[in-house]
């Protein structure tokens, strides 16, 4: 697929209403904190899902993170699974960061 086909194909993805964060989705942003920092080159004291969409698959999913202050960013996480001696396990992928974001900033879809 080339790159205008996957923007396209990226702008069809059906995804959830924005919702409150849940255990879930800090479990997922714990996973991808890491990922985080060393995309940003930033260390985050504070790393507390706020809110979050996924897609109608549920395996990406949109977060947004406070991060401190009146400092947010969005993430775009892919969740795989893996099977692994015959047991799923999730492993989550960062594939992007949007920094400087406000609490009030929509968690829209955003282009990797």
């Amino acid at each position: 697929m080339d790159s205008v086909t996957m923007a396209h194909h990226h702008d069809k993805l059906e995804w959830s209403e924005t919702k409150d964060a849940t255990e879930e989705t800090q479990r997922i942003c714990d996973q991808v904190k890491g990922q985080v920092e060393k995309q940003t080159g930033k260390n985050y004291g504070e790393f507390k899902a706020v809110k979050y969409r996924e897609n109608v698959g549920k395996e990406l999913f949109l977060i947004k993170v406070h991060v401190g202050g009146a400092d947010y960013i969005h993430l775009r996480v892919i969740q795989f699974i893996w099977l692994l001696r015959c047991v799923p396990q999730e492993v989550d992928i960062l594939s992007g960061v949007e920094q400087h974001k406000t609490k009030d900033d929509p968690l829209v879809p955003f282009k990797i």
